[in-house]
């Protein structure tokens, strides 16, 4: 039996107690500041207990808590450290301290919608706000799976989007800077940047090709691991990440003279150390991709001082080594491929990843005259 009853607390605030009988016939309670609010609960109560799915306030975990067992099942399913470490972060410095303590019961929508709003107000992008809100979201599917909670409140609060601001299209050199970049590469580090920005691997991926995965009889590169921050191997970031490569003729030819060339080792990687070990990522940036940009003159300028500490400007790089993925795509782009086969050769998990990227490249190529016109060829 549900009932409502009216309380006076010796601070002379008024509450109201909502009394059910769970689904194992225990009597429980809630208090709730208005009488309205008791009511609708009662409501959402009894239609639980008679589904069989309520989870009683009292024995409700909290986030924290819950966020503890989603991250076991993240370590149980073996994701990648970074991944691991990635979700960790979003815990310690994001749920936490907002939203540790609650628990899962009263994790509302309103209440949601606000720790968004907080995080958004402290200064965090709008980027890694959606990324935190889809960590909450596993840690309630977890939760609920576990018969913890419910429902998932996060996937009806407010999504998270873009601003116009942060809804930048991606840097990437121009056509006049990739070739500036190439002809200040030197010999040691050419055939690395050309592979970059001939096949749209990422760092991870270049970093982790072996000469097992370089046909050079047909002139195809296949991807198939990656390498962490940490420099273990692993597989590609996505199914869809398992891919083969065709070889333009000249970085064929470069990566042929590089086989003879390439230091040794028994991982047998085409982009190791002199001693045949991974490649750090900050170390080819460091030693190659940056000092190259400035070589180039493909550079930013920034505020900095001489040795008599006079503020003078200062070169700096311009480029990540991500953008030569983006010029990859473009070059692609711009030889007429189409949006299906550019997902395929980017390792892209879904064609909407593809269009968000570069959907304003499709856009910019100069054939729909053309194609307009041929529609009427032989009507008209």
């Amino acid at each position: 039996m549900a009932t409502i009853r009216k309380r006076t607390l010796p601070s002379g605030k008024v509450r109201w107690l909502a009394g059910y009988s769970d689904g194992g016939g225990k009597r429980r309670f809630r208090q709730f500041e208005t009488k309205r609010e008791a009511d609708a609960f009662l409501v959402q109560a009894r239609n639980q207990v008679a589904t069989g799915v309520h989870t009683p306030d009292s024995v409700s975990p909290t986030v924290a808590e819950a966020a503890e067992l989603w991250l076991k099942r993240c370590e149980r399913d073996k994701l990648e450290r970074t991944t691991l470490l990635q979700y960790r972060g979003h815990l310690t410095h994001h749920i936490g301290p907002r939203l540790g303590a609650v628990k899962l019961s009263r994790l509302t929508v309103p209440l949601i919608n606000e720790f968004a709003d907080q995080l958004l107000t402290a200064g965090r992008s709008r980027v890694l706000v959606s990324r935190v809100m889809v960590s909450l979201s596993s840690i309630v599917t977890e939760a609920q799976r576990r018969g913890l909670v419910t429902a998932n409140n996060v996937r009806s609060a407010k999504p998270v989007r873009r601003s116009a601001r942060e809804d930048k299209r991606p840097e990437m050199p121009s056509r006049d800077e990739l070739k500036a970049i190439i002809k200040a590469t030197p010999d040691q580090w050419r055939p690395l940047i050309l592979t970059a920005i001939f096949t749209g691997l990422r760092g991870s991926e270049l970093r982790g090709l072996t000469w097992g995965d370089v046909d050079l009889k047909r002139g195809v590169l296949s991807v198939r691991q990656r390498v962490d921050r940490f420099n273990t191997f692993g597989p590609p970031k996505s199914k869809a990440g398992t891919r083969d490569i065709p070889l333009p003729p000249n970085l064929l030819t470069t990566l042929k003279a590089w086989k003879l060339a390439c230091p040794n080792g028994p991982l047998g990687l085409v982009f190791p150390t002199v001693d045949g070990t991974v490649q750090g990522h900050a170390n080819i940036l460091h030693r190659c991709f940056w000092p190259l940009q400035v070589k180039a003159g493909v550079t930013v300028l920034k505020d900095g001082q001489d040795e008599q500490g006079r503020a003078i400007k200062i070169p700096e790089a311009k480029f990540s080594l991500h953008a030569l993925r983006h010029a990859a795509a473009a070059l692609w782009i711009e030889q007429g491929l189409s949006p299906k086969r550019i997902q395929t050769l980017m390792g892209h998990a879904s064609i909407a990843q593809t269009f968000d990227q570069y959907g304003y490249l499709f856009e910019a190529r100069d054939d729909e005259a053309a194609m307009m016109a041929g529609v009427e060829k032989g009507l008209l």
